[in-house]
C-alpha cells in the first residue's frame, strides 16, 4: 500500500519548500510519494522545487508554463500517480500536513473507502465571511441533492482510494473540481467520512485564488451531476 500526495501550486515561492520539507518529515505508517504541479506559475515557485527536489525524498514535480487550473492540475497528478490512495494538499499551509496520517488511517484499515478533513468539525480560524457562506450553501445543496450530511464539501483534504477514482472521469479545469470529486463519490454510492482538522487561513496580504464565479461553477457542477449523470 503506498500514499500518493497531490500538490498543485500556483505561485507559491514563499511556501512551497517549507511545505514539502514538512510533508516529507511526517510518519505516515505506509510509503509515499509526492506529486507537485507547477500550474504555470509566474514567480519563483518553479526555481524553489528544483532546488526542493534535491533534498526532498519521493517528489515528481510535472510543470508547464500556461496557468490552467487547480482542477486541471489535479488531473494531470492523478495521471502520475503509484499510490492506492490519494490526497490533495494545498501548497499555502492553510492545512497541516500532520493531520494526513489520521485522515488515511480508516481507508488503511479499510473502514472507509473516501475520508475528508473537515473545518468544520475541527477549528477554522480567520475564513473571510464571504468563503464560509459559499462553502455553507455549497455543502447544503450537496447535502440536499445526494441525501448526505457533510459539513465541508469543499474542504482540500480529500482522501481518496485510488479505486474509487477509477470509477469515473475528472473534467474540470478550475476550482469546480472539488465540487465534481464529491459529487461523483456521491453518485457512485460510497458514504464520506468526515474527521476533523484545523485549518488557518492564510494572511489577507497573500489573498486567495477563489473567485465568487467559483462558487456558481462548483453550483452548476452539483446540479449538473446529479441530474444528468
Amino acid at each position: 500500500m503506498k500514499l500518493s500526495i497531490l500538490v498543485p501550486v500556483f505561485n507559491e515561492e514563499n511556501t512551497i519548500m517549507d511545505l514539502l520539507k514538512k510533508l516529507d518529515r511526517v510518519g505516515y505508517e505506509i510509503p509515499k510519494e509526492i506529486i507537485v504541479v507547477n500550474d504555470g506559475s509566474t514567480d519563483g515557485t518553479y526555481r524553489q522545487l528544483l532546488k526542493t527536489q534535491k533534498i526532498v525524498k519521493d517528489i515528481r514535480i510535472i510543470s508547464y508554463k500556461k496557468n490552467k487550473g487547480k482542477g486541471y492540475a489535479i488531473r494531470q497528478a492523478i495521471k502520475n500517480i503509484n499510490g492506492n490512495i490519494i490526497i490533495i494538499q494545498d501548497a499555502d499551509f492553510e492545512y497541516n500536513p500532520e493531520e494526513i496520517s489520521k485522515l488515511i488511517r480508516p481507508i488503511i484499515d479499510g473502514k472507509y473507502k473516501v475520508v475528508y478533513g473537515s473545518r468544520f468539525l475541527g477549528s477554522c480560524k480567520d475564513m473571510k465571511f464571504s468563503f464560509l457562506l459559499g462553502n455553507k450553501v455549497l455543502t447544503f445543496v450537496t447535502n440536499l441533492l445526494f441525501d448526505t450530511k457533510l459539513t465541508d464539501m469543499e474542504t482540500c483534504y480529500k482522501t481518496i482510494d485510488r479505486n474509487v477514482l477509477e470509477e469515473f472521469n475528472l473534467e474540470s479545469d478550475g476550482f469546480e473540481i472539488e465540487a465534481e470529486i464529491t459529487a461523483k463519490i456521491l453518485k457512485n454510492g460510497y458514504r464520506i467520512k468526515e474527521i476533523p482538522v484545523a485549518y488557518e487561513a492564510r494572511s489577507k496580504e497573500a489573498g486567495k485564488k477563489i473567485k465568487i464565479t467559483d462558487g456558481l461553477k462548483n453550483l452548476i457542477i452539483l446540479l449538473k451531476i446529479k441530474l444528468f449523470h
